[in-house]
């Protein structure tokens, strides 16, 4: 990118996006005083970052995940870059680093993911990074991506599988039994088994799991 008016690089145009206004004006008066970046806009909402992002069309968005009301930040991300033609690329700048949070911020299209306590050096250069399309990671962050990576997948029968794909959609042990016609008892016992390979202890944690791994069809 580069500023025809002053024959050199243009700056960054950045669209912020978090619900707490105090946080945004905070980030605002940093981003400010950075070298090469441009904030084009605000938004408290993920409703309202899509339609500024339509209207702005800023080079990158920085998006907290969790928005108050309406729409989150994964699916602000997942709107803003499923869109056609020009759309922005969506650094995460969140205090949450869960395996979850990290796995469906990247699935929904977030170029990087950058916990609030970086330094404003490392702020900058993501942003930098994220305009150019280049992945962004903090550094704790780009470790639990990598040990995750690494980590095997607990081996699960296809049966485990099944019962498993059932209680993500919130079915009970009698629901679930009828539904593949075996006995409550069997399907205790397979979810006993479940939490076990997923080193969890409540049906909740066993969905959670699944989802961060990858183990639902």
């Amino acid at each position: 990118m580069t500023d025809p008016a002053a024959g050199g690089p243009a700056p960054v145009r950045i669209l912020v996006c978090d619900d707490h206004v105090v946080v945004r004006a905070g980030l605002l008066a940093l981003l400010d005083s950075a070298p090469g970046i441009e904030v084009v806009g605000e938004a408290g909402t993920g409703e309202e970052a899509l339609a500024l992002a339509a209207r702005l069309a800023p080079d990158v968005v920085l998006m907290d995940l969790q928005l108050g009301a309406g729409i989150d930040g994964v699916e602000t991300t997942r709107r803003l870059t499923a869109g056609t033609g020009r759309v922005p690329h969506v650094l995460v700048l969140t205090t949450y680093d869960t395996d979850a949070d990290i796995t469906r911020a990247i699935e929904a299209g977030a170029t990087g993911y950058l916990l609030k306590a970086e330094r404003p050096e490392e702020l900058f250069a993501a942003i930098h990074a994220a305009a150019q399309g280049r992945t962004a990671l903090s550094g704790p962050v780009a470790g639990r991506v990598m040990a995750n990576l690494r980590k095997p997948r607990p081996a699960l029968t296809d049966r485990e599988r099944e019962i498993l794909a059932q209680l993500a959609t919130g079915l009970g042990n009698r629901e679930i039994a009828r539904a593949l016609f075996i006995s409550e008892a069997t399907v205790k016992t397979h979810l006993r088994r479940i939490y076990d390979k997923l080193g969890v202890d409540t049906r909740a944690g066993a969905v959670a799991v699944a989802k961060e791994q990858r183990l639902l069809p």
